[in-house]
């Protein structure tokens, strides 16, 4: 079909015109689009390259599965946005209007989303610094809780009672923390009290002698018993000693019966609380 024919029946007199505009157009454009083309071609082999590079380099520096899919999931993105760039200034689109619009849109979306953003950023903390790991038994806000799953935006832990608590991770980047897993061995610390009338020496005895027949007990580290304090009705005892980790609370349990019932049989008694009151006979 004849081309001068479909411009004259779309456009009548103006037909010529738009002709030399489409004619125009196509000069200016097509090389443009073409060389647009080549430039997202080219881009994306680079891309796949550099990719595939920092694959291999996280592969070998052997990092958190979680932070290795963030760091390709952050880089795919950047990459995309500059071949964006890329081919818009080949287009001679304004790439400068572009940017700023790109940079308000970041602003907006980082503004409406400030907390979730933190959240994120406590976690890029959490997996880099490692203050912690899956199953570590660690110290929040006073409470104490058993590490159980690390996210994007939230840490979820578990309780001794099975309750599953679910803790921002901006809360704990920027607070405080104790990790009571990270040493292989724990220092169990007990206060014991007793009454003024027993033998202190034999309370020492004694007490040394119930951790050096816990095989469970470290008998290679420092075991501490010392007065502490001399209370209103009792003298107290520091009771210390070193088990293994996973032994704390076990041995803990342990060692508290073990006293009681030792000292029953060597009548060693613990102090209940007194008060002696003073009648006067009013006149």
């Amino acid at each position: 079909m004849d081309l001068n024919k479909i411009f004259e029946t779309l456009f009548g007199d103006k037909a010529e015109k738009y002709k030399d505009i489409l004619i125009e157009w196509t000069i200016w454009y097509i090389p443009k689009i073409i060389g647009a083309i080549l430039v997202l071609w080219i881009w994306f082999v680079v891309v796949n390259m550099i990719e595939r590079t920092i694959k291999k380099i996280m592969v070998r520096q052997k990092l958190n599965p979680l932070l290795k899919n963030f760091i390709s999931s952050l880089t795919n993105i950047w990459f995309k946005i500059l071949v964006i760039l890329s081919a818009a200034w080949v287009l001679w689109v304004q790439t400068s209007s572009l940017v700023a619009l790109l940079a308000a849109a970041w602003f907006a979306i980082g503004m409406s989303l400030s907390g979730t953003l933190s959240n994120f950023a406590g976690w890029v903390v959490i997996l880099f610094f490692k203050p912690f790991k899956i199953w570590d038994y660690v110290e929040i806000a006073w409470l104490a809780w058993t590490v159980k799953e690390i996210t994007i935006y939230n840490t979820i832990i578990r309780t001794i009672d099975h309750k599953t608590i679910i803790i921002p991770n901006s809360d704990i980047s920027n607070g405080s923390m104790t990790n009571y897993s990270e040493e292989k061995n724990r220092r169990i610390d007990l206060i014991i009290w007793v009454s003024y009338k027993d033998n202190i020496d034999l309370v020492k005895e004694t007490l040394l002698e119930i951790v050096k027949w816990e095989e469970k007990v470290l008998q290679n580290e420092e075991i501490t018993i010392w007065i502490c304090e001399f209370g209103d009705n009792s003298v107290n005892f520091h009771y210390r000693f070193y088990v293994k980790n996973s032994d704390y609370w076990n041995v803990r349990y342990i060692i508290m019966e073990k006293v009681k019932k030792t000292f029953d049989k060597k009548w060693i008694s613990f102090p209940f609380p007194q008060r002696d009151v003073h009648l006067y006979k009013e006149k």
